[in-house]
């Protein structure tokens, strides 16, 4: 049996956590997988409980970390030390550091098949010319090094060779994420009153939620103020959730009390609040079901994971038009797509959803239909089984 070894960034709730789960359970007998990570940063929620659940023993690095440094170098010397010991036949890595790092230690070792997906890229929005060329030069070297690199859907694939030419079209496979779908159809009712419960939501109010990390590229402030804006023109009740967590977060709230809104937050509860701050929620079927509408607000995306499963819940979807999601909504008919940080775009569109049942019950009947089967996980299985054997047996 191939022995597949698989390095994550860390194990922090989201999309590639998921995804790299789902290979190294459903991908034996045909590959056998060692799942290894990274450690999660202080405000990341950790996502352990998903690789538990599904009975895979994954190894952590703790010192392979999101800031670069000396114990990058530490890192690099045990990826390399657990290559020498379980000798794969592939090593394949997921998302940034960890692409770094296994790569360099994979080829240095002289291992069969190297592969990365992004998931994702940080070539914008995230960090000023300078240090994003540098990390252009590192990526395209490392290309050089790669068997095959995985984009997870097609517009990435085109930014990450037409845009910022990492490496020739040849070189890449498109492979979009997949997911455990089915639980976000299951016990509907009963998790939307659940949660409409928990945070005191009456049965009149509209709920909007954006579930992400509280950092700058995701651009909460634009949710917000846009929140601000549909409030001043409806006559309906309007709730915002801001699911998630981060260093942002006390700055968001200052915002959201500069406009007027009232905030509650888990160690300071208020009643009636414009925007509830909910920090981390591990189940995010239960906050799909709760809510009438989802939200995105960010700069830059490669596949939200969220869009997905909102889409899998039946749950409309209001999201800047950036990056991926193009590949992962389809806009007027499960989603309303607005210009990337366009204030009067982008509320508009919400107002719209907001406004118009009838909109909203179209779209989410919509919803389950695209995704139940382009990203469920069976799907991720099967295509990474036959790249695999692609690159394992060309040429026998």
């Amino acid at each position: 049996m191939p022995k597949v070894l698989r390095i994550i960034n860390r194990f922090n709730l989201g999309g590639p956590t998921y995804n790299v789960a789902y290979l190294s359970k459903y991908m034996a007998p045909d590959y056998e997988t060692l799942l290894v990570g990274g450690m999660n940063d202080d405000h990341e929620a950790c996502s352990d409980y998903i690789i538990k659940k599904l009975g895979i023993h994954a190894i952590t690095i703790p010192e392979m970390m999101r800031d670069i440094g000396y114990n990058d170098l530490v890192a690099y010397r045990k990826i390399k030390e657990i290559i020498k010991r379980f000798e794969p036949d592939i090593v394949h890595t997921h998302a940034s550091k960890a692409g770094y790092l296994g790569r360099k230690a994979a080829e240095k070792l002289n291992v069969p098949v190297i592969v990365h997906t992004f998931h994702g890229h940080i070539f914008h929005s995230y960090f000023n010319k300078y240090t994003t060329a540098i990390f252009k030069k590192i990526e395209r070297e490392l290309a050089n090094k790669s068997t095959a690199i995985i984009a997870i859907s097609e517009i990435q694939k085109q930014e990450l060779c037409n845009i910022h030419n990492i490496a020739p079209d040849n070189k890449f496979r498109v492979i979009p994420l997949g997911f455990d779908l089915d639980r976000f159809q299951e016990n509907y009712q009963t998790k939307r009153d659940f949660f409409r419960q928990k945070y005191n939501i009456k049965d009149d109010e509209i709920v909007i939620s954006i579930v992400g990390r509280l950092v700058a590229v995701k651009n909460h402030p634009l949710f917000i103020k846009a929140i601000n804006e549909v409030k001043k023109k409806t006559t309906k009740k309007v709730k915002a959730m801001i699911v998630g967590d981060g260093q942002l977060r006390n700055g968001l709230v200052e915002l959201a009390y500069s406009l007027g809104l009232t905030c509650s937050l888990p160690e300071a509860p208020v009643d009636n609040a414009d925007i509830v701050f909910t920090s981390w929620i591990q189940d995010a079927d239960i906050v799909f079901a709760g809510s009438e509408i989802t939200a995105l607000t960010s700069y830059n995306e490669g596949t939200p994971v969220s869009l997905i499963e909102s889409q899998a819940a039946n749950t409309p979807i209001v999201s800047t038009n950036v990056g991926g999601i193009e590949d992962v909504v389809i806009n007027g008919k499960t989603a309303l797509l607005a210009e990337n940080d366009n204030l009067e775009d982008y509320s508009s569109k919400l107002l719209e959803l907001i406004e118009n049942d009838n909109l909203r019950n179209q779209m989410a009947v919509s919803g389950w239909d695209f995704v139940k089967e382009k990203f469920h996980y069976s799907r991720l299985v099967n295509d990474m089984k036959a790249l695999y054997d692609e690159l394992l047996y060309k040429g026998k």
